[in-house]
């Protein structure tokens, strides 16, 4: 429950980055040695691989922000179906099982859905590494095979983030050389190929979209601290702004957000860079945006949730225009029930295939790419439902910046990615209650 209106200030510390803890838990098995991670977010997300990895035979101590990773040898090769639907990265063990056993039987991958996210493109590049693959639609399980993952050259039709991580896991233990093309420059990628190289691997990206893996015969211990997250950056940034607020976001950097505070100086509000952080406070009246969300470097398909409740507020008509996913707009009719005016469309495009990212196939026509946000909208308090993790921020932040008490229901999907969330907001003057269902 969000007593909304009223002004958020003061301090916060972000976790660590999300997309990069629970892949570096998955990188951590590809050694028998230990693996030290520090700086980790402990949110549902990063709790579930440790419970799978323990399932698998990994030993996994956790002390305050720290986990330590050991897996002497894998005792089975199936991914557990109940834990690996709450996360997709539970899927990207299929590329240490494979490299260490020869055997790997995952399921199809959980999380949240936002469209339909294909795997068959990191499915087609473990094949071309020389994995066996099939999929019994029965048992909903991948069942892959290899005597020896051997390195290829493999080009991703469409930008994958998490199927470049896997397959760069899936090759660093592989024999000879693999080139990926096309492969995600996202920061969380490097910082994946960062841990991997202290690990012993031996990996390089010769151009943006272009990395090359030297198979090595064994990894062996590291320790590795997370960065910040940067989608915490964002949500925390958009409570200040949304609230007439001024919070200073402790250890935040520049690097990375570059696009996100590219648009909040055009739309008027007000960061400044420190020795501690980034402070974000509202500063004019904000002015319409018009966002296209694209890979890295371009306008996360992460932040758009939260700019578009954070438009509400300009003095125009804003757009933003979905092209990472075929349908990301499912917290809209619960924003709608909030007094926001926005209207789904489809905008005119004549070269779809360059311009989504998204497999044209799995599009339907309801399925709505563009978003037109009306504004200044006051927005009212309401029962809202979350329906993924982003969304789960974009209502929070909603019911913020409400008249009135708000109920947001399905927070379970707040814990996948965020830790301590309401205690957090509650010291910078939110006034949340949680409530027993």
């Amino acid at each position: 429950m969000i007593r909304g209106g009223n002004v958020l200030r003061g301090e916060t510390a972000v976790s660590g980055a999300k997309n990069i803890a629970a892949k570096a838990l998955v990188a951590a098995t590809l050694t028998s040695e230990e693996v030290t991670i520090k700086n980790i977010p402990l949110i549902s997300d990063f709790l579930v691989v440790v419970e799978i990895i323990k399932e698998l035979g990994g030993n996994v101590t956790l002390h305050d922000h720290t986990a330590v990773v050991s897996v002497p040898q894998f005792k089975r090769s199936i991914v557990s179906f109940e834990k690996a639907a709450e996360t997709r990265t539970s899927t990207m063990l299929i590329a240490p099982l494979l490299a260490r056993t020869g055997k790997a039987v995952v399921p199809n991958p959980g999380g949240c859905r936002i469209g339909v996210r294909p795997i068959e493109r990191t499915i087609d590049g473990l094949k071309k590494l020389g994995a066996e693959i099939t999929y019994d639609s029965e048992d909903g399980y991948f069942h892959a095979t290899t005597k020896k993952l051997v390195g290829a050259t493999y080009r991703f039709s469409k930008n994958t983030h998490t199927g470049t991580e896997t397959l760069i896991l899936a090759a660093v233990l592989a024999d000879g050389k693999t080139i990926l093309q096309n492969a995600a420059a996202e920061p969380e990628v490097d910082e994946l190929i960062a841990l991997l190289n202290e690990m012993g691997a031996q990996i390089k990206r010769t151009d943006p979209h272009t990395i090359e893996i030297q198979g090595v015969p064994q990894l062996h211990g590291a320790t590795f601290t997370i960065l910040p997250d940067k989608n915490e950056i964002v949500t925390f940034a958009v409570a200040a702004l949304l609230t007439n607020g001024d919070i200073l976001v402790k250890d935040a950097q520049k690097a990375h957000i570059q696009e996100f505070l590219h648009e909040v100086q055009r739309a008027g509000g007000g960061y400044e860079k420190g020795e501690q952080g980034i402070r974000f406070f509202a500063k004019d009246t904000l002015s319409p945006t018009h966002i296209t969300t694209g890979i890295y470097p371009g306008f996360m398909t992460d932040w758009q949730s939260p700019w578009a409740v954070l438009m509400t507020k300009a003095n125009g008509t804003s757009t933003i225009h979905e092209t990472v996913y075929e349908y990301r707009f499912g917290y809209v009719s619960e924003l709608l029930k909030m007094g926001a005016k926005i209207q789904l469309y489809n905008p005119e495009v004549t070269n779809p295939q360059e311009v989504y990212n998204f497999n044209l196939t799995d599009d339907k026509p309801q399925f709505f790419h563009a978003a037109r946000i009306i504004g200044p909208t006051s927005l009212h308090n309401a029962a809202v439902t979350i329906s993924d993790l982003r969304a789960g921020a974009t209502l929070v932040l909603a019911s913020l910046a409400a008249n009135g008490e708000s109920v947001v229901h399905g927070i379970h999907h707040l814990k996948r990615g965020y830790e301590k969330f309401a205690e957090r907001l509650t010291t910078l003057g939110a006034e949340i209650t949680y409530i027993q269902e």
